[in-house]
């Protein structure tokens, strides 16, 4: 056995290779990250040792080897101070030994580090790296979780050179959105072109009609019509991707300073490479994925905003390598010299495995705390400097993108699959028409002897089947294509030119990125949310609090007011902030609360994280919890001024006179606590515990001498039910005594090894007790303009609304309430689980209580986290899963990465059969973005990145609700309208030419002029088309936006589909019929004209064809709803330019050396009486059908359109529908109690929540709680009134009961801190002295940096 280590790096806490024992025969009991690069595939699992405190390092060795497995012991290491670049190594149970690529949540694989000690028999001693990345996507694809959205991951181990640009070879920092370059432009369209089954049908029409003596229409009827349709869509798509080109390129030319020839310069984010020293200031984005090596913060910290990436509105901290915290100048920087080895690109955002090694140091390990990704921007830093490992389209972010999918409509789907059947009904007429010609020419040979002189043969019958091929081929729209990307680009600029989506305050307008899916608009039934930036402002505002039983905040605007929707995000935030006087006036006027006001608002300045700084006279409060920041500037405005953090205290400036306050112990908050707290020393010298948390957890904190429960409760429940994220605030006295005997537990706890995070929570219980009662607080994360009206609009219009996001559970849930998604009556099925086993139960279970609602939208809400989508996601469990939120009238996803958004908008999109929306404004919704159907951007404050990757881009949420219920069921009217008009007027022209082959023998004689066959639809038809697809309205913009239930008619797609479209053809069939057959009828027996001369076989067509013309145009009359001047132009002016250019082509040749058998053709038409007899007669034969048609339906079978359509007419006002078509778009109460009982008795995992807020207990409520496990808990009569429910939870202890489970769930306490970052909450705090001001080592002035 051979023992091998790399020599140069190693964990800090192992020892020398002379100091291992090898113990074989050891097996491992389970697996970590397999390596499939190398032969003989491994796992490496750290496991701990109960014996001894030893560590063991075990590795498993694949089946398929004879070797036994072996392990290397390691004895344990001496504990040491923790810190960034020498910790203690973790336990198991701590939650970081997680493998720096694999999303397990096992918590067994190998330390992050690049260190590895591998054992293996001697006779296969080799050296070679191993790459985890790969076993883990093994892992990954067995257990169902990726699937092939991103096929490879990780590639190999990189290494980068430090200050040597020539041998670091890898991407380009540029990256493109754009379909075409100018060199695929032309293949890559061509190819779209012509996958399109009409432009390759009239290609190969083209090339036929090249060869001689075939075409009996020409050689270039065709053609030249191809060549026009093929210009103009090239025209349209090079604009298209014009725009986005220029927007790729306003992210390509950002500019950042990056170090060079031994200078600062700045250069266009396209030009950054990899192994490049860049710096960063305050409010940038960063270009590229960097090692951090250098702040200008305390212990070289900084605060990153990954909100555009994972959706989090909390801060990330970063820290930098200690080895490199003073390399600041650039000559320190200059002459760095070594490498940097690390994973290969890789789309996981929270992992990272490298090593730094410096020439003559030590190797230095590097993970995800000193990584910093492109797309997030520099918050609360002064400046930062990193090395660039990662760029363009290797970044993690742009890892997570998806191929950028070439999206149809499902309109046009159709329409293809309606062209290729027509195509073979073509197949079908021509090899009748060829079977005609044979029984004819069987029946007739002897007498045509002067037609043919030649026997009839089998090579003939090829010849003849071109032939009728060519002389049907017209039956399929050549114009359709054309008219369709005209039509659609017209209602593309209708969306631009929008005012209604106009958003004034940053001069946004809507913009179609893409037109051809604005049909797509009007059938949307499964829309994919954001969050942050979607559907809130990202914006924490204080707006009202409760202090000492009395409430204070109530002013508010009028939010539906043009004044505040005209308002900027800014603007809104400052006038809406907490502004009620009455407070500062009770603390004034010696109000008997006035001391609890004190001590409310000195909490609120002192029990935090955040950092003061001063620019000028003005503080600036940096702070990594926005809802933190909120309250502290909100008390601000009060009077209780945060001036001064040092490392062992804060100063708070009250009413003009500062206080001191000791800092001696910081009890930090986490998702499991709910709360933070404080201990401080006061000015007066006394020891006093602060905190502040959700109300749950408080109030079981509480003394039995705390006061105002009752009503502070109260106002919780108010505070709920407009939506605001609360906070309850207490304080307790200690003893000098009790404060010692704590801090001895709570010193002992922080050196704990094992379990370290659960024995200081079990610490800080201890001394959280016995509270007294503040108050509580009011922050509002601020829902963007009317989100709560767009989506209760939406969710009438039977659109179901599922929201994603990478933010925490509470928060989405909070969010939910406020923007009317979730009710108060609406259950909740929470999936959580942390195994496969787990969920498959939970899934199961649910789907089995539905029973026969399975699969049946019902009032429940249906939430899951990340973690657990995992496992939902894997293809033995992921349709039921599909079925139970397909059951659900509201789906929250939490803690998603971006690529799992793009997974279940993938699993929707491919099981459900509807069309999908993802709308979303940041760089991690760029993959669900592309995914679904159509995808729709926010103009917000994350980038650009979402809206240049979008189908459509809009500046709020709210302007969905137009753009949806307004232009997307008006497109879809107008394309389906169009689509079936060109098929419908292709119909009736050309099947009259198989109507002509049973006259004329089935020689292929056409019977209209050739170029006036070619003209049809380029001109003589052309018109109609396009006010039909342009200006065509079912009804008006304020009755779609007012009954939302007509969006209904265009989402189920009733207007256009497979029976519609061949109702259309057999009534264009029945048509052409009449128009053929009437004026043969007419001049059966022929008819002599002014001096002597007999008619011809033109004579008649010409008849026929005007004929075919006035009755088109007048179908299209028909089908309008909406009259204007331009259809009055289309309809008979189309008419009118038929007779103006018949009238003039008659008198061409021989000028013009074409058509010699139309001279004089107008003279014989214009004065014939059959003729006008039959322009009068044939057309209302014709019609009369379709017009009782309409009449019989719009009498017997009204719809809801009808209804309005009438009422629109006769001007009435307000829409009151027959009660035959009222619906009931949700279940009323009865409804619910039913689907409550029915799912009790079946144990469904039920979350009830109050009606408005967790501890509601109006009659409103439902009568009864359920727990997780679906049991009776606690019927709602037996809780009086809400002093009981106070009493409850005072003494309820440390012990969570079923209740507080199932009333958890409506909490929206306000609190977005980061947990477990790369220092504690205590260290921070203790790290900043805003008394002294920052030296800055390093000048970000862009003027002389070059």
């Amino acid at each position: 056995m051979t023992v091998f280590q790399d020599p140069e790096v190693k964990p800090h806490w192992l020892p020398e290779p002379g100091n291992l024992e090898v113990s074989p025969g050891q097996q491992s009991q389970k697996s970590g990250c397999l390596d499939e690069g190398a032969s003989s595939c491994l796992g490496i699992l750290a496991t701990q040792n109960e014996v001894e405190g030893e560590h063991t390092a075990s590795i498993h060795w694949h089946p398929s080897l004879e070797n036994t497995p072996t392990a290397v012991s390691v004895p344990a290491p001496q504990a040491e101070a923790p810190g960034p670049a020498n910790r203690p190594l973790p336990q198991k149970d701590s939650g970081v030994f997680q493998s720096a690529v694999c999303d397990m949540p096992c918590g067994w694989c190998w330390p992050r580090t690049s260190s590895l000690i591998v054992a293996v028999p001697s006779h296969q001693t080799q050296e070679r790296p191993v790459d985890f990345s790969l076993g883990c996507q093994k892992v990954e694809e067995k257990m169902g979780w990726q699937q092939s959205l991103q096929e490879s991951d990780v590639s190999k181990v990189r290494t980068i050179y430090l200050n040597e640009p020539l041998r670091n070879s890898f991407c380009k920092n540029s990256i493109s959105t754009a379909k075409y370059s100018m060199w695929s432009f032309l293949p890559r369209y061509l190819y779209l072109q012509f996958s399109k089954a009409a432009n390759a049908f009239f290609l190969f029409i083209t090339i036929l009609q090249q060869i001689p003596d075939v075409s009996p229409t020409g050689k270039y009827t065709t053609l030249l019509p191809l060549m026009m349709i093929l210009m103009v869509s090239g025209i349209k798509e090079i604009v298209e991707d014009y725009k986005r080109h220029m927007a790729d390129k306003l992210v390509n030319t950002k500019t950042t300073i990056v170090l060079r020839e031994n200078a600062w310069k700045m250069i266009m984010w396209k030009e950054v490479i990899v192994g490049d020293i860049v710096k960063a200031s305050n409010g940038q984005f960063l270009p590229a994925d960097m090692v951090l090596i250098s702040s200008s913060e305390p212990q070289v910290t900084c605060y990153v905003a990954t909100s555009n990436l994972d959706g989090e509105t909390n801060l990330k901290i970063r820290q930098a390598l200690l080895e490199t915290a003073e390399m600041q100048t650039e000559k320190q920087l200059s002459s760095l010299s070594g490498k940097i080895e690390c994973e290969g690109p890789n789309r996981h955002f929270n992992t990272f495995i490298g090593t730094l090694y410096l020439n003559g140091k030590s190797p230095v390990p590097i993970g995800p705390d000193q990584i910093l990704l492109r797309g997030t921007q520099l918050k609360n830093t002064q400046w930062i400097l990193g090395i660039v490992v990662y760029t363009g389209f290797e970044t993690k972010f742009m890892q997570n993108s998806i191929k950028l999918p070439l999206k149809r409509s499902n309109v046009e789907k159709v329409t293809n699959v309606q062209i290729l059947v027509l195509f073979l009904l073509l197949l079908a007429m021509s090899l009748v028409s060829c079977l005609g010609a044979i029984l004819w020419n069987d029946w007739y040979r002897k007498g045509i002897w002067y037609i043919r002189t030649k026997d009839y043969s089998s090579h003939s019958l090829g010849f003849d089947l071109l032939v009728f091929i060519i002389l049907y081929h017209n039956l399929i729209p050549i114009s359709l294509l054309v008219t369709l990307e005209i039509v659609k680009c017209v209602q593309a600029m209708f969306i631009n030119w929008d005012e209604d989506m106009h958003c004034k305050g940053n001069n946004v307008y809507a913009m179609a990125r893409t037109s051809n899916l604005n049909e797509e608009l009007g059938q949307v039934k499964y829309l994919f949310s954001d969050k942050t930036g979607t559907l809130t402002c990202n914006i924490m505002t204080f707006k009202k609090c409760t202090i000492a039983g009395i409430i204070y905040g109530n002013f508010s605007y009028n939010k539906s007011s043009l004044f505040f929707l005209s308002l900027s995000p800014s603007v809104i935030t400052e006038s809406c902030e907490f502004n009620d006087p009455k407070l500062l006036q009770n603390f004034e006027n010696d109000h008997p609360t006035k001391d609890y006001i004190k001590e409310f608002l000195t909490l609120l300045c002192v029990c935090h994280t955040v950092v003061p700084e001063r620019d000028g006279k003005n503080i600036i409060y940096q702070a990594s919890s926005p809802d933190e920041a909120a309250l502290v500037k909100g008390v601000k405005k009060l009077g209780f001024v945060f001036t001064t953090r040092t490392p062992t205290s804060v100063t708070v400036e009250a009413m003009g006179e500062n206080f001191t306050f000791e800092i001696l112990n910081v009890l930090e908050f986490s998702s499991n606590r709910k709360r933070m707290s404080v201990i401080v020393r006061t000015p007066t010298g006394n020891l006093r515990l602060y905190c502040k948390g959700a109300d749950t957890v408080i109030y079981e904190r509480l003394s039995e001498d705390s006061r105002f429960m009752k009503e502070t409760l109260t106002h919780l429940e108010y505070f709920a039910k407009e939506g605001l994220r609360t906070l309850c605030v207490a304080y307790a006295d200690l003893t000098e005594e009790e404060y010692q005997q704590w801090l001895t537990q709570y010193e002992k706890a922080s050196t704990v090894i094992q379990d370290r995070m659960r024995s200081l929570e079990e610490c800080y219980d201890n001394i959280e007790k016995k509270f007294l009662l503040l108050g509580a607080t009011a922050i509002e994360d601020r829902l963007q303009a009317r989100v709560p009206e767009t989506i209760t609009t939406l969710l009438k219009a039977n659109i179901r609304i599922w929201v994603l996001t990478g933010d925490k559970r509470e928060t989405t849930i909070n969010i939910a309430y406020s923007c009317k998604l979730l009710s108060a009556h609406m259950p909740h099925i929470q999936l959580n689980s942390n195994s496969f086993e787990a969920t498959q139960q939970a899934v199961t279970q649910n789907c089995e209580a539905l029973g026969t609602r399975l699969g049946k939208e019902n009032d429940l809400a249906l939430i899951i986290d990340g973690e657990t989508l995992k496992y939902a996601l894997h293809s033995e469990i992921k349709r039921s899963f599909l079925n139970l939120a397909l059951s659900c009238r509201a789906v929250l996803c939490c803690r998603l990465s971006p690529l799992q958004k793009a997974e279940i908008v993938n699993l929707v999109k491919k099981h459900v059969g509807a069309i999908t929306l993802a709308i979303g404004d940041g760089a991690n919704d760029v993959g669900m973005i592309q995914m679904a159907h159509v995808g729709v951007g926010i103009s917000g404050n994350e980038g650009v990145l979402a809206t240049n990757n979008s189908d459509y881009s809009i500046a709020q949420f709210s302007y969905l609700e137009k753009l949806l219920l307004v232009h997307g069921a008006w497109n879809h009217f107008r394309v389906t309208k169009c689509i079936l008009y060109c098929f419908y007027k292709n119909v009736v022209l050309y099947i009259i030419e198989l109507w002509f082959a049973f006259v004329n023998g089935f020689s292929g004689q056409i019977i209209f002029e050739h170029w006036c066959i070619s003209l049809y639809n380029v001109i003589f038809t052309s018109l109609p088309p396009f006010t039909l697809g342009i200006f065509e309205q079912c009804c008006s913009q304020k009755s779609l936006l007012t009954h939302p239930q007509l969006y209904r008619i265009s989402q189920a797609g009733n207007t256009f589909n497979t029976k519609v479209f061949w109702f259309q053809c057999l009534n264009a069939l029945i048509h052409s019929f009449i128009l053929f057959w009437m004026p043969m009828k007419m001049l059966e027996h022929d008819m002599v004209l002014q001096g002597g001369h007999t008619t011809d076989y033109l004579f008649l067509g010409n008849f026929i064809y005007t004929y075919v013309i006035v009755t088109v145009c007048l179908k299209a009359g028909l089908e309008t709803l909406s009259w204007n001047k331009f259809s009055h132009l289309a309809i008979w002016g189309s008419i009118l330019i038929w007779l103006v250019f018949l009238a003039i082509y008659s008198f061409v040749w021989p000028t013009i050396p074409i058509a010699p058998e139309m001279r004089g053709q107008v003279n014989m038409v214009l004065v014939c009486p059959h003729f006008w007899l039959g322009f009068f007669i044939v057309p209302i034969v014709c019609l009369i059908l379709n017009l009782i048609w309409k009449l019989i339906i719009n009498t017997c079978n009204r719809t809801l359109l009808e209804e309005i359509r009438e009422l629109e007419s006769s001007r009435a006002q307000g829409l009151y529908p027959p009660k035959m078509f009222k619906r009931r778009y949700f279940h009323t109460f009865h409804d619910f109690s039913k689907l409550i009982k029915h799912m009790s008795t079946r144990h469904l995992e039920l979350h009830i929540p109050s009606s408005t807020g967790p501890y509601s207990a109006t009659p409103a409520s439902p009568k009864f709680l359920l727990s997780v496990d679906g049991n009776f808990i606690l019927p709602v009569s037996q809780a009086k009134n809400l002093e009981i429910l106070a009493k409850r939870f005072r003494y309820a202890g440390s012990v969570s009961s079923p209740l507080d489970e199932a009333m958890a769930t409506g909490d929206g306490y306000a609190f977005s801190q980061v947990e477990q970052a790369v220092i504690t909450q205590e260290e921070l705090v203790r790290s900043y002295n805003t008394t002294k001001s920052k030296s800055s080592k390093i000048s970000l002035d862009s003027s002389d940096s070059r």
